[in-house]
């Protein structure tokens, strides 16, 4: 889960440097998940803190008519569910914040506990928010999660008091450091590390609800580098559509 230096594997990684509470991210999951059935291919995640400090938001009228275009597009482009508990729930709670450091915490914790823990602890927190309109950055409802996930809670408990604060701050300044040295522009960007040492940024865009061609893509370690990627990414001022 910590940031690494891409193409310092010796088998093929896959880098995806995202946020819990990016749309994008959420657009590219069935992609992430589609490339963990890919043999011989790692993939790691980087959370890059989108929603931390200073950028942490509560949800407002104006947040909500902002981002209710890119979520119906993200539906319609990818088909990902979106639940009437974050549009007419959530959405309209004015008393909830948005803040990735908690959701953050919860994926390295998952990681220290299961391999493969932080993928799918991403994947649920990513559809406890937008399918079923959880508040994702409250400590109580990522401990339900890990519990449906199969973590024992109180080792989860645990786990989630030793990565709070410092430890995951670490992490997400070393994934900002990815993101800036891979020249990335928001969330999110996927880095593919090959075996030979070479690693390039791929373009998604193409691979957007095409989970099973994207599979096939990887297999072969030849997805296309993306000079200018046309990805669509969130940053902390907001998605681009």
């Amino acid at each position: 889960m910590a940031a690494m230096n891409p193409g310092s594997h010796e088998g093929a990684t896959l880098h995806c440097i995202f946020d819990p509470l990016c749309g994008w991210c959420y657009a590219a999951a069935p992609l992430v998940e589609a490339a963990r059935e890919v043999p011989g291919l790692r993939v790691e995640l980087h959370g890059g803190g989108m929603m931390t400090g200073a950028n942490r938001r509560a949800i407002t009228p104006q947040w909500r008519d902002y981002v209710l275009p890119h979520d119906r597009r993200i539906a319609e482009l990818t088909g990902q569910p979106f639940g009437e508990a974050y549009f007419e729930g959530l959405l309209r709670d004015g008393t909830a914040v948005m803040d990735s450091e908690p959701p953050t915490t919860a994926i390295l914790a998952a990681e220290s506990l299961r391999a493969g823990g932080a993928l799918d602890m991403a994947y649920r927190v990513q559809r406890a928010h937008y399918a079923e309109g959880r508040r994702i950055a409250d400590a109580e409802v990522l401990q339900a999660l890990a519990v449906e996930l199969g973590f024992d809670g109180e080792a989860f408990a645990a786990a989630f008091a030793r990565f709070s604060g410092e430890a995951t701050a670490q992490h997400i300044e070393a994934s900002r450091a990815l993101l800036r040295r891979v020249g990335g522009q928001g969330f999110p960007t996927f880095v593919l590390a090959r075996p030979d040492g070479g690693a390039s940024r791929v373009d998604i865009g193409p691979w957007l609800g095409r989970p099973d061609a994207w599979k096939a893509e990887l297999a072969g370690f030849a997805a296309p580098a993306s000079a200018a990627s046309a990805t669509p990414t969130c940053g902390p001022d907001g998605c681009a559509i």
